[in-house]
């Protein structure tokens, strides 16, 4: 091919250089290459094949004039230069001249309209590829972040789940995946805060229940530092608040009753009165006041009393044996025990009678009974003495005080004291009876027994007796004044049989296995300003048929049955007695005790029926009570008590010839 025909097939004119356009014809080679690759069939494949191949020689022809006329020319791909030397091998093959012209003036016009066609079509191939790639990548891409999203979300990231469902945004606008991934993360911070605020809440509120204030507040706070609004968390923290008010208020009230239970009067009143500051409606509170107040009044009364006895003593005293002058002292100091002219007096005056002194006159207080007549004195020093002992004459029986001077002896031995039928108008003071064991069963010996005979018990204590604290029977009669009767394994004190009676005042009756004080079958009872408490039973049950009961001015307070319960009696009264805190309700009234005045009585606070009225008893008998702040009913009055529990059959049927009632 010579240079004119390849000018001519490449379009450029006789002076144009070809190095100015060696790119443009680059890319116009290589559009005819992708036509012959991308050919549908083979015909068309071969006419672009040749087309292809005059053009590469249409290059290699201008190369090789350039190299001839001395100019630097551009370098040829290393098919054209291959296929130029075939054609330099094959000379023969070239056409005639005139044929040659005419046919690469024909691929000129063919190839630069091949180039004018191809250019828009390659392009816009490029670009749909172009943007088929960018699709298939935001796909994949969207694909990619829907599970990495859902993977957040469970793991609870929230921040990170949110940043990749905007760049999903970004991606599609429009898509569902991002409207449900959010609502995915608002429902799992709702859940979530939920939970966080389910679990310290309810740690906080076990924590209150528990009593660990400060733990509950730690707790509370914990949702409260998180979420400043929620209003569970600021209500937990106001009980909370509410409750350390509550557990200052319980222990100014422990103080206050402790103070009473040591009759530190005073004391109990002013910790009772400034609880009434911060609370001036606190039941409890008043109560003690109340207490403490009445008792404050009861010791100044008990100091101007034992003053009158002292001069009644000191009027009779002639330098012989008065037993006027004597009770009188010895009243007197039993209201006043540190009282030192009483206590001088009182020593003065016992003189008059043979004493007896153990130790000292005799080692053992069995000796000095044995040894002992009527109207002696025996003098018991600071020691725990063994029992058991017996008076059968009249004889009085002083220890060094309750706290000093003890008698004892194990429960199945028998009662640390008996006081027999002979041992009339005995008088025993400043002891404690006491059991060194204690045994079960329907047979049981109490702390103290006066069996037929009489005594008077004055400043003494009945503790943990495997029985009763006190018993009488048999027609014995018993005073007590200024005693205690405690932890007993049956009642504190009890009076059984037709003929019996009992008398106790001023003197408690506290934590004892049965009741307080009983009394039944015939026998009777005169209870006047004692304190009966906490006791598993009731704190007073009286059934004596047609015998007297005289209740008044007791206090009758937290027993786990009832506060009084009166089953019958033929005469008496029950009057300004207080009945509070007893967990079954407050008084029992049965038909029985029907004659019974029952007035000016307080009844309060109590967690059953403030009274109680066997069915066929009228309430208006009973107005002249005070009865409020019960469980409801106040006053019930269709009791059915026909078949209410009969008294211990160790206490009410016993053989009463066996000695260890």
């Amino acid at each position: 091919m010579n240079i004119s025909t390849a000018r001519e097939i490449l379009g450029l004119a006789s002076e144009e250089d070809l190095r100015a356009s060696h790119t443009d014809f680059q890319e116009a080679r290589n559009l005819i290459a992708e036509m012959v690759r991308t050919a549908p069939n083979e015909p068309i494949a071969d006419r672009y094949q040749k087309d292809l191949t005059e053009f590469d020689q249409a290059l290699a022809t201008l190369q090789e004039h350039l190299q001839a006329s001395g100019l630097t020319a551009p370098p040829l791909p290393a098919h054209i230069v291959a296929q130029a030397t075939k054609k330099t091998e094959s000379p023969e093959t070239v056409p005639a001249e005139k044929i040659a012209a005419h046919d690469g003036r024909w691929l000129s016009y063919f190839a630069w309209t091949i180039v004018l066609l191809t250019i828009p079509i390659g392009c816009g191939y490029i670009y749909f590829q172009s943007e088929k790639a960018k699709e298939e990548q935001r796909i994949t891409r969207i694909n990619f972040l829907e599970r990495h999203g859902a993977i957040l979300v469970e793991n609870r990231r929230w921040q990170e789940a949110g940043n990749v469902y905007s760049e999903i945004e970004l991606l599609a606008p429009d898509s569902p995946l991002v409207r449900q991934g959010r609502r995915n993360i608002d429902t799992g911070v709702i859940e979530e805060q939920n939970q966080f605020i389910g679990y310290w809440t309810g740690q906080s509120i076990a924590e209150l229940e528990a009593g660990r204030l400060d733990e509950a507040v730690t707790a509370a706070n914990e949702v409260i530092e998180k979420f400043p609004e929620e209003n569970e968390a600021r209500e937990i923290l106001q009980r909370i608040a509410k409750a350390r008010i509550d557990q200052a208020r319980d222990a100014s009230i422990a103080v206050a009753r402790e103070a009473l239970a040591q009759q530190d009067w005073q004391a109990a009143a002013n910790a009772a009165q400034k609880i009434l500051t911060s609370f001036p409606t606190d039941p409890d509170a008043s109560s003690i006041l109340a207490d403490a107040t009445a008792s404050l009044a009861k010791a100044a009364a008990d100091q101007a009393r034992a003053l009158e006895l002292l001069e009644i003593a000191i009027a009779r005293d002639n330098g012989q044996f008065d037993q006027i002058a004597l009770d009188s002292l010895r009243e007197a100091r039993s209201l006043a025990p540190l009282n030192p002219k009483i206590t001088t007096y009182l020593e003065k005056l016992s003189s008059y009678t043979r004493t007896l002194r153990v130790p000292g006159d005799f080692a053992t207080p069995a000796e000095a009974l044995a040894n002992a007549r009527d109207q002696d004195r025996i003098l018991l020093g600071v020691a725990a003495w063994k029992g058991p002992l017996v008076i059968n004459s009249t004889v009085e029986l002083q220890g060094a005080g309750f706290a000093d001077t003890q008698i004892e002896c194990p429960a199945e031995v028998g009662c640390p004291i008996t006081i027999g039928p002979n041992g009339r108008k005995s008088r025993i003071s400043g002891i404690t009876f006491r059991h060194e064991s204690i045994t079960l069963g329907n047979d049981r010996f109490s702390a103290a027994l006066v069996r037929g005979g009489s005594a008077t018990f004055v400043d003494c204590r009945f503790i943990d007796a495997s029985g009763h604290g006190l018993a009488v029977i048999e027609g014995g009669q018993a005073t007590v004044s200024h005693c205690r009767f405690a932890n007993n394994g049956w009642n504190g004190a009890a009076v059984i049989g037709r003929g019996s009676s009992l008398d106790v005042r001023d003197s408690e009756a506290l934590n004892n296995f049965e009741h307080g004080i009983e009394s039944w079958d015939g026998a009777s009872v005169t209870l006047v300003n004692n304190r009966s408490e906490a006791n598993s039973r009731n704190g007073i049950h009286i059934d004596n048929r047609d015998a007297s009961a005289v209740v008044t001015g007791n206090q009758l307070i937290a027993n786990r049955e009832f506060g009084l319960v009166l089953d019958s009696a033929g005469s008496g009264k029950v009057s300004e007695n207080s009945a509070r805190a007893n967990l079954l309700g407050g008084v029992v009234i049965r038909s029985g005790a029907a004659k019974i005045p029952v007035t000016g009585n307080q009844v309060t606070l109590n967690q059953g029926p403030g009274l109680a009225l066997e069915k066929n008893l009228s309430a208006a008998s009973y107005a002249g009570n005070s009865i409020s702040q019960n469980t409801d009913p106040q006053i019930l009055t269709t009791a059915d008590l026909s078949a209410s529990d009969p008294p211990p059959q160790s206490a009410a049927a016993a053989d009463p010839k066996n000695p260890k009632n």
